[in-house]
């Protein structure tokens, strides 16, 4: 891992993901996940390791998306693995991710599930400016 900042506690990691996303930088949004971390995306599969998240992230970013921060629900935390989740601002399902403490104190993503989606939830319209798989397949369709 780089020098670039670190997630101190788990509510930094979605800031950084945003701030990075932002930036386009996919190596630093990879940083943010363990080496064998898993992303529920794209629909239907998995993203597994830290390598095939930058690729993910790679071809995601390439076409300059936005993100906003959202604002956190309460984090759990149990030990050295925590649950930090977000309400997205169109109200569409959620985001969940657990991350874990590292040996040095800080605090990596083990798993993403970058929506949930209620059931029987379409037609919804373009949603933006969130990590939902329908952004990533309108941004990046060969993703999909």
């Amino acid at each position: 891992m780089s020098d670039i900042e670190k997630a101190l506690k788990p509510e930094d990691l979605t800031r950084l993901f945003v701030e990075r996303s932002n930036a386009g930088d996919a190596r630093g949004v990879a940083e943010l996940y363990e080496e064998q971390a898993v992303i529920a995306y794209p629909p239907g599969a998995q993203t597994v390791g830290r390598d095939a998240i930058r690729d993910l992230w790679e071809k995601v970013l390439a076409n300059a998306p936005r993100f906003e921060q959202e604002p956190p629900l309460p984090t759990l935390i149990s030990g050295d693995i925590a649950l930090t989740s977000t309400p997205p601002k169109d109200g569409a399902g959620a985001r969940a991710q657990v991350a874990r403490r590292q040996p040095d104190g800080t605090w990596l993503r083990l798993l993403d599930q970058p929506e949930f989606v209620p059931p029987g939830a379409t037609g919804q319209g373009p949603r933006r400016f969130h990590r939902s798989p329908q952004l990533f397949h309108r941004l990046s369709p060969t993703l999909c």
